[in-house]
């Protein structure tokens, strides 16, 4: 049986998908905000559904187009991580862990996105 290796997008988004959904069980059990826990909830989930919708593109700029969903939906996700930080729900170092996370995704989409563009449309 061939195993086939996962890009590291793919799991870098689905092990920050599955952190997102601890950490927002986790906050609302501790009585944080449930606005913003649904909306980081949204928009994380998003993230990985438009990563594993760009693997079966249609074209390039259809690929493009699905990371560059991904990419502002991880800009937000990386907005609702510090209102949480800023309202006191997350520690300095649950902040920490979980924006380096995030921001190492947003820079592998943003690399990604450049490369293909680069590489022509």
């Amino acid at each position: 049986m061939l195993v086939r290796k996962e890009n590291i997008l793919v799991q870098k988004s689905e092990a920050f998908t599955d952190r997102i959904i601890r950490m927002s069980a986790y906050l609302r059990h501790k009585g944080a905000d449930n606005n913003i826990l649904k909306q980081i909830f949204r928009s994380r989930t998003s993230i990985g559904a438009n990563v594993c919708e760009s693997k079966y593109a249609q074209s390039r700029a259809d690929f493009v187009h699905k990371l560059s969903i991904a990419l502002k939906e991880a800009n937000e996700t990386d907005y609702w991580l510090r209102k949480l930080y800023t309202a006191k729900s997350l520690t300095d170092t649950e902040y920490n862990s979980m924006n380096n996370d995030a921001e190492e995704i947003i820079k592998i989409l943003v690399a990604i996105i450049n490369t293909t563009k680069r590489n022509g449309l």
